[in-house]
C-alpha cells in the first residue's frame, strides 16, 4: 500500500496538479500512468466512471483508488470531485467567458478592464516561467537547434502562433525551417525527410493536438532530435525529448496569452542564432 503523500488532500484542481507533478517520481510504475492520464485527459477523470477509466488508462479500477488514497483522498469519487469543480468554476463556452468579462468593467472602460486583464496573467505567466526555466535546458535546446541542417516546427490550434513566429525569426537569421500545418495536408510526408542530422521543435499545450502527437511521435521514431514545449511533465510531447520546457499560461476569465511561450520562443531563436555566429566564427579563425 503507497503511504498518502498529505493529510491533507488539495481542494483545487490547480494545488491537485502541482501535488502530481511535485511527487510523480515518487509513484509506482501503475499509479504514474494514472497521473499521467489524469493530466492529460482532465475531462474524463471529471465525467468517466471508474470502469471506463480504467479502461482508458490501461489499469485495474482498484489502482484508481490507490492512486487517490495515494494523494490523500479517502477514496477516487472524493478525487473525482475535483475535477468535476475545476469544470464548475471554468465558463464553459465561449459566450459564458465573455459574460463574465462584466464583473471587471464596472466602474471603467470594458477595454480598460480587459488590457489590466491579459496584462497581469501575461505577468505572472512570464514570472512563473522565468522561476522555472533552467540555463543548462535552454543552453542544450539552442546547440540542438543550432547544429540542425533544417529545424522542423510542429504546432497546430493555439500553439501555431508560436511555431509560426520561429519560423519567421528562425529564417530571418538565416536558419532553414520548415513549418508544420501546410494547407494541403502533406504534414507527414513533409515530416518524413526529418533525419538525425537534423532537429524539430514540438509545441503543444492541453487539450494536446492529436495531430501534433502523432507528428512527434513519427519525427522521434526517425531519430530526430526534438525539443519541446508543452505544460506538463505528463504530457505526451515531454516523452522522449532530448529536452523540454514546462510553460503554464496563467488565463483571465478563462481566455490564456501566449506571454511565457513568446517569450521563450524569441529567447531560443536569438540564442540559436548566437550559437551559430560563434561556431562560424571559430571556424574561419582556424582557417
Amino acid at each position: 500500500m503507497t503511504e498518502a503523500f498529505t493529510d491533507v488532500p488539495p481542494q483545487a484542481f490547480n494545488e491537485l496538479r502541482d501535488l502530481i507533478v511535485e511527487k510523480r517520481d515518487k509513484l509506482p510504475r501503475r499509479l504514474a500512468q494514472v497521473a499521467a492520464y489524469t493530466i492529460e485527459f482532465p475531462d474524463d477523470i471529471a465525467f468517466g466512471t471508474v470502469g471506463s477509466i480504467s479502461e482508458r488508462a490501461a489499469v485495474q479500477p482498484s489502482t484508481l483508488v490507490r492512486f487517490a488514497k495515494a494523494l490523500g483522498y479517502s477514496g477516487f469519487s472524493e478525487l473525482q470531485a475535483v475535477f468535476q469543480q475545476r469544470l464548475r468554476d471554468r465558463p464553459n463556452n465561449y459566450e459564458a467567458r465573455l459574460q463574465a468579462f462584466d464583473a471587471h468593467t464596472a466602474g471603467h472602460s470594458q477595454a480598460m478592464a480587459l488590457i489590466d486583464g491579459f496584462s497581469q496573467a501575461a505577468i505572472q505567466s512570464v514570472e512563473r516561467f522565468k522561476e522555472r526555466i533552467k540555463p543548462e535546458d535552454l543552453d542544450e535546446a539552442a546547440r540542438i537547434l543550432a547544429d540542425a541542417d533544417t529545424v522542423y516546427l510542429i504546432g497546430l490550434r493555439r500553439s501555431y502562433p508560436i511555431t509560426s513566429y520561429l519560423n519567421y525569426a528562425l529564417g530571418t537569421l538565416g536558419v532553414r525551417t520548415t513549418l508544420a500545418g501546410s494547407p494541403s495536408g502533406v504534414d507527414r510526408e513533409i515530416l518524413s525527410f526529418a533525419g538525425p542530422r537534423d532537429a524539430a521543435l514540438a509545441v503543444s499545450f492541453t487539450p494536446y493536438a492529436p495531430a501534433t502527437v502523432e507528428y512527434t511521435r513519427q519525427v522521434v521514431s526517425q531519430n530526430t532530435p526534438l525539443v519541446a514545449i508543452t505544460d506538463s511533465p505528463f504530457s505526451p510531447l515531454a516523452l522522449n525529448t532530448s529536452v523540454w520546457f514546462e510553460i503554464v499560461e496563467s488565463d483571465f476569465e478563462g481566455f490564456r496569452t501566449l506571454a511565457a511561450a513568446t517569450t521563450l520562443a524569441a529567447a531560443l531563436a536569438i540564442a540559436v542564432a548566437e550559437r551559430r555566429r560563434v561556431i562560424g566564427k571559430r571556424n574561419s579563425s582556424s582557417e
